[in-house]
């Protein structure tokens, strides 16, 4: 039984894998075709694992030594002391895009998360993953008067892909009885490529003009985590996190190509940053079934650079609540072994259309956690729907229903069994 638990785990672990390089090396698997992702590094990635995506994104205060939590490494000291942790994601989205006039429906699946965690000693737990950081994907078309004509129009088509992606290697030390510490040490890279096509179907005469944005990314990404837990007493704890991510420049091989029917110029760009990063959050736990929780994050976007520029961006903000039902851990009966979760969040984007901030974000979430008999492993699924409100009427709105699918092996690799 042993053998096949971890056959099956290392065939899960190649198709995923296989997945995640096909997501990575495809620009034609974007995971989004919203059109504000035309606008700075693409929609960000939520930093969260199957739970704490269900929980409406809380994580900062979570402490589970049978999930991975990357969103703070100080989590990865709780791992339990003989278990190797694999945990992958994946999520399935239809998405309503609405001007007042205007709508379309698009549906798209996304590589979510890899990640695998284990003890490296009493008071010290290891993390690594594959995760994606930000996303790029649209394709559009609209049609323009042409100025000082009455008869003529232009066609305007706008198109993106690509996206960055994040390679982690964490650890997370417990240096005293209630207090950890931790840190992930990233390497970021990915390509993202924005196209603008003007052309004039009805007169021949007039030049067509194409201008294309073509940026290669490489760089690093630190993240530093605590958390501090104190017991009330035996029924009744509490976890509060913080995490800390400097913000710096990347490297950027960046250049814009403006091609006429008759010329062609290239310019090179440079300098696109990431924002520091600031986030707290706690988390109630009692008697051991139920979790409530709470995570604010900050980034000051606003003094990032991007394309050479500092007022292209505008800080973001999230605020997530959440909370974790487990009915009965010593019951016999499957239904009470099942973790019940339910969350909100309110998000501020970090992108300007028009020089101000175009939109907000708010989500609600719910999904379960399906133990797998006699292991300690489970299936974590939930669904999210999540509205982007455009704050002006010319501007986009956005509904999005998302499945999110994680699957979470622990099996006990480091357990030596004694033979009489």
């Amino acid at each position: 039984m042993i053998k096949y638990r971890q056959t099956l785990l290392l065939l899960l672990l190649i198709c995923i894998c296989d997945v995640a390089n096909a997501q990575s090396s495809s620009a034609s698997s974007n995971n989004t075709n919203s059109p504000y992702t035309r606008y700075g590094l693409g929609q960000l990635a939520d930093l969260g694992s199957g739970n704490s995506k269900a929980m409406g994104g809380v994580a900062y205060g979570l402490r589970d030594k049978y999930q991975v939590n990357f969103a703070n490494p100080a989590s990865y000291s709780a791992v339990d002391s003989l278990t190797f942790i694999f945990d992958g994601g994946v999520s399935l989205q239809n998405t309503n895009f609405s001007n007042g006039t205007l709508k379309l429906n698009a549906k798209n699946s996304s590589f979510d998360y890899i990640t695998m965690q284990f003890r490296a000693a009493k008071w010290a737990g290891i993390s690594m993953g594959l995760l994606p950081f930000s996303n790029v994907g649209y394709s559009m078309t609209e049609s323009r008067p042409v100025q000082g004509s009455t008869d003529q129009s232009m066609q305007v088509t706008y198109n993106g892909d690509g996206g960055l992606h994040q390679l982690y290697l964490g650890a997370g030390f417990k240096i005293f009885k209630n207090l950890s510490v931790g840190a992930n040490i990233s390497y970021l890279w990915g390509d993202v490529t924005h196209t603008r096509l003007e052309q004039f179907p009805t007169d021949a005469s007039q030049f067509s003009y194409k201008n294309e944005f073509n940026a290669s990314i490489t760089s690093y990404k630190l993240d530093f985590g605590a958390q501090y837990t104190h017991q009330f007493d035996k029924k009744h704890a509490m976890t509060v996190g913080v995490v800390f991510s400097p913000g710096h420049k990347m490297s950027t091989n960046a250049t814009v190509t403006t091609t006429t029917s008759v010329v062609a110029e290239r310019d090179s760009v440079a300098d696109c940053g990431i924002p520091t990063t600031l986030g707290a959050g706690f988390t109630y736990v009692y008697d051991g079934r139920l979790i409530i929780g709470t995570d604010v994050m900050f980034q000051n976007w606003s003094s990032a650079k991007y394309m050479n520029k500092k007022d292209m961006l505008c800080d973001r903000t999230r605020v997530s609540v959440g909370a974790e039902f487990f009915p009965n851990p010593m019951s016999r009966n499957y239904l009470a072994h099942i973790k019940y979760r339910l969350g909100a969040y309110y998000c501020s984007p970090y992108y300007k259309v028009a020089g101000s901030r175009a939109a907000n974000e708010y989500g609600v979430t719910a999904g379960l956690g399906l133990p797998i008999p006699r292991t300690h492993s489970l299936v974590s699924l939930s669904a999210q729907y999540v509205r982007t409100d455009g704050k002006n009427a010319q501007f986009l709105n956005e509904n999005t229903f998302r499945v999110c699918i994680g699957i979470t092996f622990n099996e006990r690799w480091f357990f030596k069994r004694k033979v009489d």
